[in-house]
């Protein structure tokens, strides 16, 4: 039996913690930063705010305490926000032993050091380090519905996730490619949101596969370019997550993308999500530094940043798309 620490009781925390109880054979506990939902998740058994409509099992452990959430652990898997991965991080590295794995679950980039999320534990601890990413909607993983995402790391490393996460509902595939891995896990959501400002506009099928095909490219140009493998971008963590993403009805991202092309604010957008996170939002900006320093060519993104940060019309950005000179694909 296999100890596992999960950081962060959002809706994704949630869901992996449920379908770790549902495999059976490891001791779960599920940290929440805040006191008042550990509190009522442990009486409950429902994680209100984030899950609801799913029963935590009664074997998975919540707490609100890092230490008790992190000692013993055999893997430390990190689900929360990107903005609070160092943070956290930084809370836990004097918890850690040198044998513990630690694993990002987060899709996201630190937006002033445009470091992906593997790379900001590895600022702060030295322990091995992976990746969980893949097309996964947390609902539908908690229901028990089948799903296949990919564990990123060291062989050893991704073979050891891929054992303890696998069930019949979770298939793990490996991948070596880290870079690759997150970077498509993070991208997609720049590109999610473009193809919900284009279904906000009610711009048609036809839009939205012109997005989907187009923003792929533009995530393997940048992916290639910091290290990763074309191949990978083909694969669950690419296309796989950018298709879900972008056509799912639970996609946070594309729903944030959906109201601003209704003509939304942003500010009053995330004001209602109630505490959810749409990466994104913050992902824009860090994905148009790291394509400045590599020299990549990333329009949807240049245009999603305009719409969210430099008030740029949703109709403007998409007419701008349409009127780039012709090239050859």
């Amino acid at each position: 039996m296999s100890r596992i620490g999960i950081l962060g009781a959002g809706a994704w925390g949630t869901a992996l913690a449920i379908s770790l109880a549902r495999r059976g054979g490891h001791q779960v506990t599920l940290w929440s930063y805040s006191a008042e939902l550990a509190e009522e998740m442990a009486e409950t058994g429902v994680n209100r705010p984030f899950l609801p409509g799913h029963t935590v099992p009664a074997d998975v452990r919540v707490t609100a305490d890092l230490k008790t959430a992190v000692a013993g652990a055999e893997i430390v898997l990190c689900v929360t926000p990107s903005e609070h991965l160092r943070g956290v991080m930084g809370q836990i590295a004097p918890l850690l032993t040198r044998e513990q794995i630690v694993v990002s679950a987060a899709k996201g980039l630190e937006e002033k050091s445009l470091l992906r999320m593997s790379q900001v534990i590895a600022s702060v601890v030295r322990n091995p380090c992976g990746v969980l990413s893949g097309p996964s909607f947390a609902a539908e993983v908690a229901a028990g519905r089948p799903t296949a995402i990919v564990a990123a790391g060291t062989v050893e490393v991704a073979q050891t996730v891929q054992r303890a996460f696998s069930s019949p509902t979770l298939r793990i595939y490996t991948n070596e490619d880290v870079a690759g891995v997150e970077l498509g896990g993070a991208l997609k959501n720049v590109i999610a949101m473009a193809a919900g400002v284009a279904h906000g506009l009610d711009q048609g099928h036809n839009a939205g596969a012109a997005l989907i095909t187009r923003g792929i490219a533009e995530i393997t140009r940048l992916a290639v370019a910091c290290g990763g493998r074309r191949q990978t971008l083909a694969g669950l963590s690419g296309l796989g997550d950018l298709v879900l993403t972008c056509t799912g009805s639970l996609s946070r991202n594309r729903m944030v993308g959906i109201e601003l092309g209704k003509g939304r604010e942003l500010g009053k957008i995330l004001a209602g999500m109630n505490g959810k996170v749409a990466e994104g939002v913050l992902c824009t900006a860090a994905a148009l530094g790291l394509a400045a320093r590599y020299g990549v060519e990333m329009p949807i993104a240049e245009q999603m940043d305009a719409i969210l940060h430099r008030g740029k019309s949703a109709q403007e950005a998409i007419r701008e798309l349409m009127m780039r000179p012709g090239k050859d694909e």
